[in-house]
Order: structure tokens, then C-alpha cells, then sequence
């Protein structure tokens, strides 16, 4: 039995039904082919806003962002190279190389898309080199959902803070909150549901972010909404949510990441977890369209539905 099986998603997906979706509805016809062709859109980071320490937000690319307030870096979810034997579909907006220094790294849950060890481990050697050319004056600072501490330390990181859902930290000016998901974890077939998952409310003084990590749809939104709102910028995610017999029970889709906004309570929505890797069965170029024309039936100011190219690098400005 894992720790938070009680929290974890219902019904729990396991081997049979990964199988039944990865080879036999595939060998039967039954999954959805992509007709290919799209190519994920990307541009240059703005490097002279991010070094500024001016809010910002850049989208490195699948659940990856790079945001600022309150002139502290975060880091979140990063994935700055392949997963495994996987490849990227378009090159991530940010690389160990390029990435400025970093305050703060936030983990939503232990799955491997999102809690990547090569990456963890650049960053934390990334870290040392900065310290030693006097680049920061503080170590970097991991902050995690319960029973993380043990991934993380594995693949490097050294200062590591876990937090249950509803629990807040301080960093400097930003309040740091965990909130509830309804997803699941594993990184073993031994660990299922051994740690815990969730996404992060961040308050800063320019206004507030919110990352919402892996998860299904849930009354959730509305409670966080409620008790930490307003959230000024709502991270959700748009795509790997087909076949829904499999992903509705852990992955919005685009049209569900419009009502969690509302849900929220939220001025912008701002996609994510599309277009980088091909982990399910809907067409690459598929979400982002979906979520536009949900987002226009909502009648709400097309402004504030941000589909960003990998790499574009906005300011944060009420």
C-alpha cells in the first residue's frame, strides 16, 4: 500500500490498462493516429529580461517554466534535455547553459516528465559553479510534495523543504503554498503512491502564480481559488489527454483547462504540457486549438489565454 493511496486518482491505472492502450487498442486500430506535419513553434528567450530579475515568466517547454517575482528566480518542474530514450519535439527554451541563476526549484510530482534526475543534477552542479564565481550568496533551494527528499537528493539537490498539501513556506517576498491535485505517483513499480503530488500557489508582490502540476479535473480549482486567489497566472495543462478512457482520471483536457481557469477564478490561463513530447495519442497541434476555441466561447478577452511558443519569455505585469 502507498503512503497517499487514499489521495491518489480512482480509478488507479496499472500495467493491464497500459498495456490494453499501448499495444492492443494499437495493433487493433483503435488509437488515434497523428497526421503529422506540425511543428512545434519556438523562439528566443528574452535574456536580457530574464538576467533583469524584472517578473517574468518564460516557457522552457512541456511543464517548464522559468518564472520571476519579486526578483526571485523559480524554476519549475525543469526537463532541460530528452527523457530518456524519448527526444523533444521542438529544443527547450532555456538549457543548463543559458538558464540564468536560479533562486528556487519547484517540484510537482516524482514522474519522470516532470522530476527529471539528468536535470536536477545539472542544476544543482550548475549551483556550485555559481557559488564559487560568486554568482549567489545562497544555496539553491528545492521544494517538493512529501517523500520527495529521496529523488531529489539521489539525483543532487541538497537543500530540500517538503510540504503536505495546503502547507506554505517563505522565500524572500514570495509565499509558497502546495495545493491539491488529483493525480498519482510512481517511479518504480514498488513506489506507487509512496510520495506525494500536487501543484504550487506562488505569491509574489507583482501578483500571483499558479502551477497546477498533473491532474485531473476536480473541485480542486475552486477551492484554491477561493482560499489563495486572486491568481493572476493560472499554469494548466492542455495536453496527453487521449484516450480518455486512460487520461481522464489524470489529465485535464483543453477544454477542462478553460473551466479550471474559470474555476479559479483566474485572469489568464497560460497552456502548458504540449508540443515537447509525444507521451499520448492526440495530434501534437491539437490542444492548443482546441483550448482557443473553448477559451472564445467563454466570451472572455482573447488576451488572456496565453498559448506560448517554447522559449517566449513575457512580462508579468498586472
Amino acid at each position: 500500500m502507498g503512503r497517499f493511496d487514499a489521495r491518489a486518482t480512482v480509478p488507479a491505472r496499472g500495467a493491464l490498462d497500459m498495456l490494453r492502450w499501448k499495444l492492443v487498442d494499437r495493433l487493433a486500430g483503435r488509437n488515434r493516429t497523428d497526421p503529422g506535419g506540425f511543428v512545434t513553434p519556438r523562439r528566443a528567450a528574452d535574456h536580457a529580461l530574464l538576467a533583469s530579475r524584472a517578473a517574468s515568466l518564460c516557457w522552457i517547454g512541456h511543464a517548464s517554466f522559468l518564472f520571476t517575482l519579486g526578483a526571485v528566480r523559480v524554476l519549475v518542474d525543469p526537463v532541460l534535455g530528452r527523457l530518456g530514450p524519448l527526444g523533444r519535439l521542438a529544443p527547450p527554451g532555456l538549457t543548463r547553459a543559458t538558464l540564468p541563476p536560479v533562486d528556487l526549484v519547484l517540484v510537482t510530482h516524482n514522474h519522470r516528465d516532470h522530476l527529471d534526475p539528468c536535470s536536477i543534477a545539472a542544476l544543482a552542479q550548475q549551483a556550485h559553479e555559481h557559488a564559487g564565481a560568486g554568482l549567489r550568496d545562497a544555496p539553491l533551494r528545492f521544494v517538493a510534495p512529501l517523500g520527495n527528499t529521496a529523488a531529489l537528493a539521489e539525483a543532487g539537490a541538497e537543500h530540500v523543504d517538503e510540504l503536505d498539501w495546503w502547507q506554505s513556506l517563505r522565500v524572500g517576498p514570495l509565499e509558497v503554498t502546495l495545493v491539491p491535485a488529483r493525480h498519482w505517483s510512481m517511479r518504480r513499480p514498488w513506489d506507487r503512491n509512496d510520495a506525494l503530488w500536487g501543484g504550487f500557489v506562488v505569491r509574489g508582490p507583482e501578483g500571483t502564480v499558479y502551477h497546477s502540476g498533473d491532474t485531473a479535473m476536480f473541485d480542486g480549482f475552486g477551492a484554491i481559488g477561493a482560499r489563495l486567489g486572486p491568481v493572476d497566472w493560472a499554469l494548466l495543462p492542455i495536453g496527453s489527454y487521449e484516450p480518455r478512457w486512460f487520461m481522464e482520471p489524470q489529465h485535464i483536457c483543453p477544454e477542462e483547462a478553460v473551466a479550471a481557469a474559470g474555476a479559479l477564478g483566474a485572469r489568464r490561463l497560460v497552456a502548458m504540457h504540449w508540443g515537447t513530447f509525444k507521451l499520448t495519442d492526440e495530434p501534437v497541434g491539437e490542444p492548443p486549438e482546441r483550448a482557443r476555441a473553448a477559451w472564445h466561447r467563454t466570451g472572455r478577452d482573447e488576451a488572456a489565454l496565453w498559448v506560448l511558443d517554447v522559449g517566449e519569455t513575457r512580462p508579468l505585469g498586472a
